[in-house]
């Protein structure tokens, strides 16, 4: 059976994608050539702020939903709902030390789709669907996402977001010990859940593809760090791996 790669792999496989491009689209600059002042770089990171900024908000009220939802597990749940409250608190430092004003109506746009599937589920009583929006995909994008940002981070932000990636492997935790737990009775609504819900990724990656890049975080990056979270997720919560190269599949399709 085709094995996954490993998250030790991420590095060495991002060479790889960079490597096999044409030589005009691998001149991405160092660390060191990137002026985190410039117009250009500012322009991008107010969009790229907020939705960090707006991700970790609705995680916040998504969890507390949660908590209402599974009253066994409340006191967890609203712990892991102020952890991504201090996350936002962090990334709105972020903002102001580059002195950018997050673009937040930008970032209430991006996660609309998302904000509405699990607003829809959570009035359903849809524990299930819940969990895969928030604990699964929304855990994997953001710890993705900051995979691929630290390197490139400047010093202020690369501090901040090397403490909120470790927090978030909690979160992601709980929705995979609580799925896996359940998995027989979930694994029909998980399977709906990740073909309605993990399309909207490839859309979220392709809005920002363009400010990213400015930022030197390349898509193919981004989309291979989150396949490898995510997939890693299915497996630990009970899915065999060809079930997982399906259910990612459905994402793939909407590249």
């Amino acid at each position: 059976m085709q094995q996954l790669p490993t998250k030790s792999e991420i590095d060495y496989k991002r060479e790889q994608i960079i490597d096999s491009k044409p030589l005009e689209m691998q001149q991405l600059p160092t660390k060191s050539e990137i002026d985190y002042k410039s117009e250009k770089y500012k322009d991008a990171y107010s969009r790229i702020n907020a939705i960090v900024i707006e991700g970790e908000q609705e995680a916040y009220e998504n969890y507390l939903q949660l908590a209402k939802l599974l009253p066994k597990h409340e006191d967890e749940l609203i712990g892991l709902s102020k952890m991504e409250s201090r996350h936002k608190k962090g990334f709105e430092a972020c903002g102001r030390n580059l002195e950018v004003t997050p673009n937040m109506q930008f970032a209430k746009d991006f996660f609309a789709q998302l904000h509405q599937n699990f607003q829809s589920a959570a009035t359903e009583g849809k524990v299930v669907t819940c969990l895969l929006i928030q604990s699964l995909i929304i855990e994997c994008f953001a710890i993705a996402a900051y995979h691929i940002y630290i390197p490139v981070a400047d010093d202020f932000a690369r501090k901040i977001t090397e403490g909120v990636v470790k927090d978030e492997y909690t979160h992601l935790k709980f929705g995979e010990e609580w799925l896996k737990a359940h998995f027989d009775e979930s694994k029909a609504e998980l399977e709906e859940a990740n073909s309605q819900n993990l399309p909207i990724v490839w859309k979220m990656l392709n809005q920002v593809e363009g400010d990213a890049r400015t930022m030197m975080m390349e898509k193919e990056a981004l989309v291979e760090d989150f396949m490898i979270q995510y997939g890693e997720a299915l497996s630990n919560i009970g899915f065999i791996t060809r079930d997982i190269m399906r259910l990612s599949a459905h994402g793939i399709k909407a590249a």
